[in-house]
């Protein structure tokens, strides 16, 4: 994946956190420590819609449609 520059502007205050964590080595650079948190938050993100997505199912419809196709699949199913 190719990396691209971008400016960013932060409050004081979160600037000289991140310098604290960078100056105690638990991220490398400024940058990494940036990187990670946008990578978590997306993944949070879309954990997040899938979760909402996932409640608007109908267990007992999903699992009547996973019966339904079961029962027309296994005839065909090669025994083993």
């Amino acid at each position: 994946m190719g990396k691209a520059k971008i400016a960013i502007t932060m409050d004081a205050e979160f600037i000289g956190e991140l310098d604290r964590l960078v100056g105690e080595n638990y991220f490398q650079s400024r940058s990494q420590a940036i990187c990670d948190a946008v990578r978590e938050k997306l993944s949070r993100m879309k954990r997040g819609r899938l979760s909402i997505e996932s409640a608007k199912l109908d267990p007992k419809f999903e699992k009547a449609m996973a019966d339904e196709g079961l029962a027309e699949d296994v005839s065909q199913w090669q025994e083993y």
